[in-house]
């Protein structure tokens, strides 16, 4: 595979001023860390019971070479045989299928050298089940969850979530998908079993000797984020995917610490999108191409039956300048068809019935600007993290429904107290809704270059919010009261301070 160029793919307006910035700006260590939550509940009977287990391992990313990971393992305890199904060959863990309505306990055991919690991405839980880094725990104990499993069907993943090392955990090697089944994506007839698959995009860097470089505590990449110049899928360098001349369903999760993607196929054939974060569309929306930022996924479907086996279809991320990010064009994967289908099925015209909120029922509209501030570097509405902190218009009562508007007002350079790049937002909790989306003048032209292939139909748990952008998502904070998170999924602008709790109260 070609390697990525670092030189070539970034181009940043005033980044040397505000790294030295960043540079003073750390994480708060002086939060004392409350005791595990380690013993399972007598009056909770599990469906699902599970140990996860963060291991430093090695695993061979390169023919002949053991690269030294920080890995998950899975053990299934109670459930039905394919709950947990390990990625094989990849430092990726195992992923986890559940279904709407089962409760489901997971004992997360810790054998790294330092503080871990696991965070389920896109899942609505309780506020002590969601991982906020204040349940983080050391070497040698465990975290117990417990949880029903209130999400639609839908793509959802977990990763660690410690204030400060998120990055560099996630890097190591330590995410894996968390897959929610139930009868209404059944009864749309989607590609199912083999013909169903998981694909989770990755940039690394390797030194000589074969072993993952992370520099995100250096001063470019506390500004703009990490960027590898290795891409891995499923944890492996030049995947070929080999497929069958019939439809397929290829969930597409961008597990990157900071690099986005537009990702399209080599012979500019359209992308059929089938569901977005929190689970199917209401119908497919076509795209010419698919704009993918961090924690992003989209399940796509593929119809291959009328390619001939033998043939092949090469998947690459397009080249594109997106606010004062330069990418290239550079390969992704390979699908090759190597045999004739048996069977194959329909793309439906209708998929579900999503049952979006209305933004009339809006009690409150909160506004979130994102910008760099002079000695504080990236913080939301001029805040950094503090660990349990709280400020009086993050309260939310329960139950409420609330416009959330993400303003990135970024012009380049530090006028303004902003810089210009984008923001992919994720909020923990329930998932929401896009409801409208403003570009300024500024920001038009970066916008234009990745704007097709952007899916803000469905429901979704992260928004890319591009410079010059104001962005409004609809949601609802019900059903859990406790501190929950909202942060930029840039894993190197989160651990340096761009996250902050909301607390929803009775």
């Amino acid at each position: 595979m070609t390697e990525l160029s670092r030189r070539s793919f970034v181009r940043l307006a005033g980044v040397g001023a505000a790294s030295v910035l960043l540079a003073a700006c750390t994480p708060n260590d002086s939060i004392s860390i409350p005791p595990p939550r380690s013993v399972p509940s007598a009056d909770f009977f599990p469906d699902i019971d599970i140990t996860l287990i963060a291991i430093e391992d090695t695993v061979q990313i390169r023919p002949g070479v053991d690269t030294v990971v920080w890995r998950i393992q899975g053990e299934l305890l109670k459930g039905d045989e394919g709950t947990v199904e390990p990625v094989e060959n990849s430092y990726l863990g195992p992923t986890l299928h559940l279904r709407k309505g089962q409760r489901v306990r997971i004992r997360f055991v810790n054998e790294l050298p330092e503080v871990s919690i696991i965070h389920w991405h896109g899942l609505h839980v309780p506020a002590d089940m969601d991982g906020h880094p204040q349940y983080a725990i050391a070497k040698g104990e465990t975290y117990c969850y417990e949880f029903e499993v209130l999400n639609r069907a839908g793509t959802y993943w977990y990763h660690p979530h410690p204030h400060g090392r998120t990055g560099p955990q996630v890097y190591m090697g330590m995410a894996g998908f968390l897959l929610v089944s139930d009868d209404e994506e059944e009864a749309a007839g989607l590609p199912r079993g083999e013909y169903d698959i998981p694909l989770v995009i990755q940039d690394r860097t390797f030194d000589d000797q074969g072993q993952l470089v992370y520099e995100g505590d250096g001063m470019m990449d506390q500004m703009i984020g990490f960027l590898g110049d290795q891409l891995l899928v499923n944890g492996q360098q030049n995947l070929i995917v080999p497929v069958a001349t019939r439809a397929y369903r290829l969930r597409v999760l961008n597990g990157s610490n900071s690099r986005m993607y537009k990702l399209g196929w080599d012979d500019g054939s359209p992308f059929s999108v089938v569901g977005t974060d929190g689970g199917l569309l209401e119908e497919p929306v076509e795209r010419p191409y698919l704009t993918l930022a961090p924690a992003e996924r989209l399940d796509i479907w593929v119809d291959f039956g009328d390619r001939p086996v033998g043939s092949s279809l090469n998947l690459v991320s397009l080249p594109f300048s997106a606010g004062g990010l330069d990418s290239p064009q550079f390969p992704v994967l390979t699908v090759l068809v190597d045999r004739e289908a048996t069977d194959n099925v329909s793309l439906p015209s209708r998929l579900s019935e999503p049952n979006f909120l209305d933004v009339a029922d809006a009690t409150t509209t909160r506004e979130i600007v994102l910008a760099m501030r002079m000695m504080r570097g990236w913080t939301l509405n001029g805040r950094t993290f503090e660990m349990t902190a709280v400020a009086d218009e993050e309260t939310i009562k329960r139950g409420s429904i609330e416009i959330w508007e993400f303003v990135n007002m970024g012009g380049g350079g530090m006028m303004g107290g902003s810089t210009n790049l984008p923001h992919p937002m994720h909020m923990h909790g329930e998932s929401f809704k896009v409801v409208d989306r403003q570009t300024n003048a500024d920001g038009q032209g970066a916008w234009e270059t990745l704007s097709q292939g952007v899916v803000d139909e469905g429901w979704k748990d992260t928004v890319l919010v591009m410079p010059g952008q104001r962005v409004k998502v609809l949601r609802r904070f019900g059903d859990f009261e406790g501190l929950f998170l909202y942060h930029c999924h840039n894993l190197e602008h989160e651990d340096q301070g761009m996250m902050r709790n909301f607390e929803i109260q009775v």
